[in-house]
């Protein structure tokens, strides 16, 4: 059985986490296995967006604690283990943003720790009612300080800081109007809506929606004006681009953009 399922139709691929007995928890074969997929995906010029779930009963439970305890039976205590377990997940969750491809979380059941990290590294993200979130390492005396970076770069500072010292869980329409999901959903649509929401983005053109994905990250790093003297020169390139001049055309012609190279 692989650890991570993969899929692809009509242009959208399915990665699915698939260790329900551990919660689906980033172990270290679980982050290599997503990782690699990744790279997969951003060379694969036929998928045009991506969906992450989990299996089971829950999206994620974060970092695999045993898998953790183990590491520290190093001389050093289990450092340089601890290190280079941080830096690959970090590396992981970079590349969710830095992919070509939109990736939507679809999330059920329970996403904490490192898993609420994966689901606020997510360029998008649906949630079933019912579904909770947390960083909730504070209970066990391990503070969430990576997860926190995703978490704050998606939800007012303050909220964040709360869920981070007090362990505290918040359902799916809390979440939605905190901005770490979309939107939340029966769980009977999960699937539903998450395929219509990655279909919608899949008819889009592929080259505009890429452009767009890395200027999108690149420009919040920026202070206003050099980000629109930034997003400025990327509209010139896309601009410039054959499918963009033939979109613009069909719809002024309005008829469908004729896309041979989607």
């Amino acid at each position: 059985m692989a650890i991570l399922e993969r899929e692809v139709t009509n242009g959208v691929a399915r990665l699915q986490l698939n260790a329900p007995e551990r919660l689906n928890a980033l172990s270290d074969e679980m982050i290599a296995a997503l990782h690699g997929a990744l790279d997969d995906i951003a060379e694969d010029r036929d998928v045009r967006a991506v969906i992450l779930s989990g299996a089971g009963k829950a999206f994620c439970a974060g970092h695999d604690l045993k898998q953790m305890t183990a590491g520290r039976q190093a001389e050093d205590g289990g450092r340089a283990y601890f290190k280079d377990l941080f830096d690959r997940c970090a590396a992981m969750m970079a590349r969710v943003q830095s992919l070509p491809q939109p990736v939507i979380a679809q999330v059920h059941g329970i996403a904490t720790a490192a898993g609420c990290q994966l689901v606020a590294t997510c360029d998008l993200a649906v949630a079933a009612h019912g579904t909770r979130f947390g960083v909730n390492g504070v209970n066990i005396g391990l503070f969430c300080s990576t997860p926190m970076v995703a978490l704050s770069r998606n939800i007012p500072r303050k909220k964040a800081f709360e869920m981070l010292t007090t362990g505290d869980f918040i359902e799916a329409e809390r979440a939605a109007e905190l901005g770490l999901i979309n939107r939340a959903v029966s769980h009977d649509t999960l699937a539903q809506e998450t395929q219509a929401l990655a279909d919608q983005i899949a008819a889009k053109l592929a080259s505009a929606v890429k452009v767009g994905k890395a200027a999108f990250y690149t420009q919040l790093q920026m202070p206003v004006a050099e980000a629109y003297g930034y997003t400025g020169d990327v509209m010139v390139e896309n601009m410039l681009d054959r499918d963009t001049r033939e979109g613009i055309d069909a719809f002024i012609d309005k008829r469908p953009p004729n896309w041979p190279h989607q």
